[in-house]
């Protein structure tokens, strides 16, 4: 049983929006620091996105600041990532990661969800 599940991904059209998805399988990530990391054909996974338990500390890459908004629903336990104004190089496969820190991913992964940004 994979313990988080990703949704959301699919084709989209440069400066287009996806909303990504994370739900908890059998658990409550609640108290669990967030993350949204991708991973791009022949690169490393990166951090993309990171939101502590009270949802009040945010952390993105550079590379997506100002454009993606991570955020968390606590009653619903729901992590989600808002892409907007979304580019070529945005084309990855995108893990929810629960357990890290700001910075570093936690032991908990899911499957992945594939995001392709092309025209």
């Amino acid at each position: 049983q994979v313990p988080l599940v990703e949704s959301g991904g699919g084709l989209v059209q440069p400066g287009g929006s996806l909303r990504l998805s994370c739900a908890p399988s059998g658990f409550s990530f609640s108290w669990l620091y967030m993350s949204w990391y991708r991973q791009a054909p022949g690169k490393e996974r990166e951090l993309v996105a990171s939101i502590s338990t009270t949802g009040d500390i945010t952390n993105y890459s550079d590379s997506v600041k100002g454009r993606f908004t991570i955020s968390r629903d606590g009653v619903q336990n729901m992590l989600y990532l808002q892409m907007n104004s979304l580019k070529p190089e945005d084309t990855a496969v995108y893990f929810c990661n629960a357990g890290g820190t700001g910075s570093d991913p936690g032991q908990t992964w899911g499957r992945g969800t594939q995001v392709t940004v092309s025209s």
